[in-house]
């Protein structure tokens, strides 16, 4: 008798990802909050506002620049190197991919970098060796890519860029908003046909 082999693969679920980024960051925010109560990091460390200038820079200098290290690398890659979750988000109303996108970029931030990253530096001393260990860890975390090695390049090169703006402005809301609008930018020119996979 031959058995059949079925493969049951987990689908995407949009609403269920929503619930999974909001609770984590709020524990990340608890985790965060008693970081500074127990004085291992300080509030400045998290919210400096000493250069708003600087910030608003980083912000737009780094969103553009990581906007179109998205599309050129878009327009080099075969459809086949991409994760086939990435190609479904922009089938998603507008309102559910801000949603998304926003809750992911604010998790991954405050752990990666308001977390861990901090946590590296108070131990190593070195704000480019904790950005790139931190940079490892977070190809770590997206073990989905592993299939699609090219994946693991175009997230490595926004971690590393993420982990710079952050120690340059010591401002967690700067590398939040640049990840968001670089996730949700590139999200949107597929949705809208600005660009396409090849």
């Amino acid at each position: 008798m031959e058995s059949e082999r079925i493969q049951i693969k987990k689908e995407f679920k949009l609403k269920d990802a929503i619930t999974v980024f909001t609770s984590f960051s709020l524990i990340c925010l608890a985790v965060i909050f008693i970081l500074t109560v127990y004085e291992v990091v300080t509030f400045q460390d998290f919210l400096s506002f000493d250069q708003p200038l600087n910030m608003i820079m980083n912000v737009i200098i780094t969103s553009l620049a990581l906007l179109l290290f998205g599309v050129v690398l878009t327009k080099f890659t075969p459809s086949n190197y991409i994760d086939d979750t990435n190609k479904t988000y922009q089938n998603y109303s507008f309102f559910n991919i801000f949603v998304f996108m926003f809750l992911g970029a604010l998790f991954e931030e405050l752990l990666f970098r308001g977390i861990i990253q901090n946590l590296i530096f108070i131990f190593i001393e070195n704000q480019w060796l904790s950005i790139i260990v931190t940079t490892l860890l977070f190809l770590a975390f997206h073990i989905q890519y592993f299939k699609k090695p090219l994946m693991l390049f175009n997230i490595s090169i926004p971690s590393l860029i993420f982990g710079w703006v952050y120690f340059e402005t010591n401002n967690i809301l700067v590398p939040i908003v640049v990840h968001f609008v670089m996730n949700f930018g590139i999200t949107l020119f597929f949705k809208y046909n600005i660009i396409s996979v090849k």
